[in-house]
């Protein structure tokens, strides 16, 4: 794990500064957490609120997202990220799942540093491996991230959960959040014939007041993507989201072999630019 990612983090345990002591990284109250062989570091603590990502999950969202079917979304979030602070020196990805986005942003982003944190050990040991530039630990967003005060330039969220407070805190003054969340009628040709979850009237409303304490709207544009998929692409799609929680694998199954061999799919996103208020 680079140095200079290193200085970015903070005890998950107490919150104090941390520094590399061996193979290990460790606060002043002598609160200590390994770097795994793979450079990522854990620094959850406590009973975690959420549940990050299984393997499984992982594995078909690094697969469906190296394959280039989101790749213009992807694009479309480096492009914001170096819009909204061209000179930023570090960026925080929140729910980074494999750091596919991340790898992306810090490519447009000239020696910026990314830490990439994820409730999912399988996610993190993914992400670090995405790019040399990225640090990447296993956190629960929700109770708080292990990230020093005013550390960040960029705040990244892309279909994460969001913690306002935290993202303030961790964020530089002149800081900017970069959010990006399903948007009306996401994969609605899948919705019924699959039995997936549907995007919630209010969403993008409910996202603005959430934040609206502690940021302020800058610009917000939606995309969408055609995407035409083969039965194979669409259960990855399935599998890497929500809904796999709440699919049984065998029905998902059957339902997926109705599927024609390939099927014309909508995703929609609604990509929000936040500046700290």
């Amino acid at each position: 794990m680079l140095d200079d990612v290193v200085a970015l983090l903070a005890c998950g345990v107490c919150g104090r500064d941390l520094a590399r002591a061996g193979g290990a990284l460790r606060c002043a109250a002598g609160h200590a957490f390994d770097i795994a062989r793979q450079g990522y570091v854990h620094l959850a603590s406590g009973r975690p609120a959420a549940v990050g990502d299984t393997a499984a999950m992982v594995a078909a969202r690094a697969g469906f997202l190296a394959a280039g079917h989101y790749g213009a979304l992807t694009a479309a979030v480096a492009e914001a990220c170096a819009e909204l602070v061209p000179g930023a020196d570090a960026v925080l990805d929140v729910g980074a799942g494999p750091g596919h986005h991340l790898r992306a942003v810090l490519d447009r982003l000239d020696g910026a540093v990314g830490v990439a944190l994820d409730a999912s050990a399988p996610a993190v040991r993914s992400a670090a491996r995405a790019h040399p530039r990225i640090g990447a630990v296993v956190a629960d967003v929700w109770r708080g991230l292990p990230v020093r005060t005013g550390a960040v330039a960029l705040v990244l969220d892309v279909f994460a959960p969001r913690n306002p407070a935290e993202f303030t805190r961790v964020l530089a003054p002149g800081g900017a959040l970069v959010v990006v969340a399903p948007g009306p009628g996401h994969l609605a040709e899948l919705v019924g014939a699959l039995g997936l979850l549907a995007v919630e009237p209010g969403k993008t409303e409910r996202l603005d007041a959430g934040l609206a304490e502690r940021f302020t709207l800058a610009r917000r544009n939606g995309i969408s993507l055609p995407l035409r998929l083969t039965r194979a692409e669409v259960a990855a799609l399935v599998a890497m989201g929500p809904s796999a929680w709440h699919t049984r694998p065998d029905a998902l199954a059957q339902a997926v072999a109705r599927l024609p061999e390939r099927t014309e799919v909508t995703a929609t996103f609604v990509l929000s630019r936040y500046r700290r208020a």
